[in-house]
């Protein structure tokens, strides 16, 4: 298994889905579940200790409020840690972004902006890391970078056919 999505709470599957599916378009195998710093934090750590096992070489983390998974996994592996704040709060996600964001130095978390864009912005940034040890993982995210650039070519010029 390529990447291991971790999230707080199934309420947050339909966000972190969005990584799943970037994952997928690349190829990566990557599994996706739930653990709760702060419900289940021993299963937290069953979950970051099994992971070299399984061969995760990236983890993807999505919560709410607080936010505290991400630091938690990241303080237990030296693998990359990529966090998703999920907007499930009155705060709208402002708090799990801080909380994501804020961490002390030494134990890093790529953070990304807050819901499904974010979550699929850490699919694509997972794909990016594997892909620097694997030359054709590296050439499907090229692919994939000039399919996104095509995109943009594409609706400028169904805009100008509308002037």
């Amino acid at each position: 298994m390529d990447v291991l999505i971790l999230m707080g709470s199934d309420s947050d599957a339909d966000v972190m889905s969005a990584a799943g599916a970037a994952l997928t378009e690349f190829g990566l195998v990557w599994e996706m579940t739930v653990a709760s710093a702060h419900r289940s934090p021993a299963r937290v750590l069953r979950l970051v200790d099994d992971a070299h096992t399984r061969g995760v070489k990236v983890f993807i983390v999505g919560a709410g409020a607080a936010a505290h998974l991400a630091g938690v996994v990241a303080a237990h592996t030296p693998r990359p840690v990529i966090g998703v704040p999920i907007d499930s709060s009155a705060l709208k996600g402002m708090d799990a972004l801080l909380s994501t964001v804020q961490m002390p130095p030494g134990v890093p978390v790529a953070t990304v902006a807050i819901g499904k864009p974010g979550a699929t912005n850490a699919g694509v940034l997972a794909a990016q890391m594997i892909a620097l040890g694997d030359p054709a993982l590296a050439e499907r995210v090229v692919a994939y970078k000039v399919g996104l650039e095509a995109k943009v070519e594409a609706a400028a010029a169904r805009l100008a056919q509308k002037k």
